[in-house]
Parts: structure tokens; C-alpha cells; sequence
């Protein structure tokens, strides 16, 4: 099992935790997505995941990474 973590913009309420959650479990791998509201935290778990892949789809979806 692998784990990714991001930091993203965006994240503002638990609407868009669940769009967040729903979004990335639908991607072929994913078997767990926690969202930390506060300082927008993004974990993702599972098997065969690919960082840029899931960026790409974070970004997609209204949630990009932020840039330290």
C-alpha cells in the first residue's frame, strides 16, 4: 500500500472535502482519501497510485496544489 500526500488550495468546507473524497476514489488504485481542512491536506492510499496522475485530477476537479 502506498501513500501520497499534497497540499492543495481550495478546501474550504466539507463540500469540498467530499468532492475531493468522491473524485479521487473513483480512479483505479485509490482505497482511502483523508482531507484535513486546515491547511488543505490531501492523503490518498492504496496500491499502483501515480503522483502526477493524481495532481492532475486534484487540479481537474478545483483543488490544485499549492505552491509553498
Amino acid at each position: 500500500m502506498q501513500n501520497v500526500q499534497f497540499n492543495v488550495q481550495n478546501i474550504k468546507c466539507g463540500g469540498c472535502v467530499a468532492a475531493v473524497e468522491n473524485g479521487l476514489k473513483e480512479m483505479a488504485g485509490v482505497s482511502e482519501v483523508k482531507v484535513t481542512i486546515e491547511g488543505g491536506l490531501v492523503e490518498v492510499s492504496g496500491d499502483g497510485l501515480d503522483r502526477a496522475t493524481l495532481g492532475a485530477k486534484l487540479a481537474e476537479l478545483g483543488y490544485p496544489e499549492a505552491n509553498d
